[in-house]
């Protein structure tokens, strides 16, 4: 049973007393309002009237404008001149993606309705990668995620991530009633899942529909693959296979699964046609952003990839790792890590967490009451950082220094239209990639500043493309379309949603945005080598390129069922990602207990570690990609900040 919010809170231990003790009196009471700034507010107030980023398209996610005085500090040492603005907050939050918006939103509650709250965020919209694709054609909005795609496995969510779902004003069960009249609008149409195959991987063009709905021989029947290769994929997939590892015990064999990849099993040890590899290298691209090659066997085993039925192989006990955010890893047992209520998907993605945890912090910005009316509500951006908030968003603002005052304030210094500024803050919570931290704070020890470098984050780009019908994935007889080989290794319509006053078309013939996926990486490297390799390559490709991929694509999908890219596309926006998923510990280049256990000895519990008044939030402090990872982590963060002395 869920405590209630009261309690739950309460449960922190935290008072406001407990939060005043440790600041000095310039930073408490009335003194906390900020100095009188005229011409700088009026900047910061006429630019975020003017703009609505979720409108915005081409080149998104980590847009020009974003990263370039992050990567001028890190690659070239680049100092700012700051000046000082004058104002003073109780607290300072770096990112102002779910992590530092859920920050901001314990903060606020345990400090008092008089504690005022900065966040810094360096893109053009808040969310993180939680962002909101918005379009507008002929007087009717369509929305697409560009980034975080929905609420995964919610009933493991727990006291904190789940409970803050719910003061948001989430409720799962009217969800669940409200897209139940819609959800099986496809499957009502006749549309089935289908595989493209490309000519450049598979030597000709040709989609086949009927991907798990057919019989399995039967679809293959219609690919382009060799008669070698669908023999042994019938045998992979075939209850009765021989034991590929037969001089193993049934540990053993579990063991030794966590050391070799998948790739490496097929083919040393299924002893398969090396085409089979081609078939199956897409496959864990959309959780681990590498092919099969970084990905470890025993992870193929336990989320269902074939080639294992032959085998025994003991089961995955159900309370292994069942704390761990999100659903299943490949390290979790399988059953469990699907059991309980099912995904939740809103029309922008998890955006509208963020979106609901604005409306929250600030008053007025975004009208409404309900989960449901927070999706077609619009969100006044000219009220993120006015004056007379207790809590502000300020966007396009790159923080390059948070500097720890002696048993104080810290002073966070960031960069706005190439001007240094800087602010006081009795508390910082850094809820930002973890990579940028040694770079803030210079002062952490070697230890927790090599922790924080370690890892990488994946790079993926979701994009949204904005039709004008899509008569022909009916033609085709598809509603999401896998390319094995293809620059965008998966296609899809539009979630079927029905929430509040929004409604995905489920007419053809009307407009309807589809998403298109796509995870660069380099394989034959390590799992990082290879998210550094495909970091540049999204960063030194042109939307051009993008775009012409885009069109390329759906014409040789869609085309013969009558799809024409200069007729039906009607906008694009391409949500860049070159640091996006937390990176994940993996067996097969970590060590082992890092992937399995949770122990103290992981980089991650070095590199989370709280610095006087500075605490560490976001996902990357949990080693886990996920929203819950990055609730969990804001709320233990503001409980150290809050701690501090």
């Amino acid at each position: 049973m869920t405590p209630t919010r009261k309690a739950r809170l309460s449960g922190d231990g935290i008072s406001r007393r407990d939060f005043l003790s440790g600041i000095p009196v310039a930073l408490t009471g009335a003194a906390l309002a900020c100095r009188d700034v005229p011409a700088f507010q009026r900047e910061i107030e006429r630019e975020g009237a003017a703009a609505y980023p979720p409108l915005r398209t081409g080149m998104r996610g980590s847009h020009p404008g974003s990263f370039e005085v992050a990567h001028e500090l890190v690659q070239e040492g680049r100092e700012w001149p700051a000046t000082e603005t004058g104002e003073a907050y109780d607290l300072v939050v770096v990112g102002a993606g779910i992590s530092g918006l859920a920050a901001a939103h314990y903060f606020s509650k345990q400090a008092g309705p008089d504690a005022r709250v900065l966040l810094l965020d360096n893109h053009d919209d808040f969310g993180g990668h939680a962002k909101r694709n918005e379009f507008r054609l002929d007087g009717r909005t369509y929305l697409m995620s560009g980034g975080t795609l929905y609420v995964e496995a919610p009933s493991q969510y727990g006291d904190i991530a789940g409970g803050l779902l719910e003061e948001i004003g989430i409720d799962r069960g009217r969800y669940y009633e409200s897209v139940a009249s819609v959800a099986d609008t496809y499957e009502n149409l006749g549309l089935e899942q289908g595989m493209f195959f490309d000519r450049e991987t598979f030597g000709t063009d040709v989609l086949v529909a009927g991907v798990g709905s057919r019989p399995f021989a039967e679809f293959l029947a219609d690919t382009p693959l060799s008669k070698a290769v669908r023999a042994d994929l019938i045998r992979l997939h075939g209850e009765e296979q021989p034991d590929y590892l037969p001089d193993l015990s049934p540990a053993g064999k579990k063991a030794y699964l966590a050391t070799i990849s998948y790739r490496d099993f097929l083919l040393e040890h299924a002893k398969c046609d090396p085409g089979v590899v081609r078939f199956f290298d897409y496959r864990p691209k959309s959780i681990y952003c590498t092919g099969i090659d970084a990905y470890p066997a025993r992870y193929a085993w336990e989320e269902g990839l074939p080639g294992f039925s032959g085998m025994e192989i003991p089961e995955t006990p159900p309370d292994l790792l069942a704390d761990e955010p999100g659903g299943q890893h490949g390290r979790e047992n399988q059953a469990r890590a699907y059991e309980g209520d099912p995904d939740v998907y809103f029309p922008d993605g998890n955006a509208t967490i963020a979106r609901l945890l604005v409306r929250g912090l600030i008053p007025g910005s975004v009208p409404g009451s309900t989960m449901e009316d927070v999706v077609m509500a619009p969100l006044d951006y000219g009220m993120l950082d006015r004056a007379g908030n207790r809590t502000r968003i300020r966007l396009s603002s790159t923080v390059i220094r948070v500097e720890p005052g002696p048993g104080g304030p810290a002073r966070v210094t960031y960069v706005r239209n190439d001007r240094g500024h800087t602010v006081t803050a009795g508390r910082a919570i850094l809820a930002c990639w973890h990579n940028i931290v040694p770079h803030l704070v210079p002062e952490l020890p070697d230890a927790q500043r090599d922790a924080l470098s370690w890892p990488v984050k994946a790079p993926l780009q979701y994009t949204s493309v904005l039709l004008r019908n899509w008569r022909a994935f009916i033609e085709a007889g598809v509603s999401y379309i896998e390319a094995p080989g293809g620059y965008h290794t998966s296609v899809g319509l539009s979630e079927q949603l029905s929430l509040g006053d929004y409604r995905t078309s489920t007419s053809p013939d009307e407009p309807l945005v589809i998403a298109m996926y796509r995870y660069p990486c380099e394989p034959g490297l390590s799992r990082r080598e290879q998210h550094r390799a495909g970091r540049m390559d999204l960063l030194r490709t042109t939307f051009e390129t993008v775009e012409a991929n885009i069109r390329d694509q759906l014409n040789r999908m869609l085309g013969p069922s009558g799809f024409d890219d200069q007729r039906d596309i009607a906008a694009i926006t391409v949500n860049r990602w070159p640091h996006g998923y937390t990176y994940t510990y993996n067996p097969l280049f970590d060590p082992p207990e890092w992937a399995f256990e949770t122990g103290d000895d992981r980089p991650v519990v070095t590199a989370r570690q709280p610095f006087g008044r500075i605490a560490i939030a976001g996902a990357d402090a949990a080693a886990s990609p996920h929203t819950d990872a990055a609730i969990r982590e804001a709320h233990r963060a503001v409980k150290e900040v809050l701690a501090a002395d």
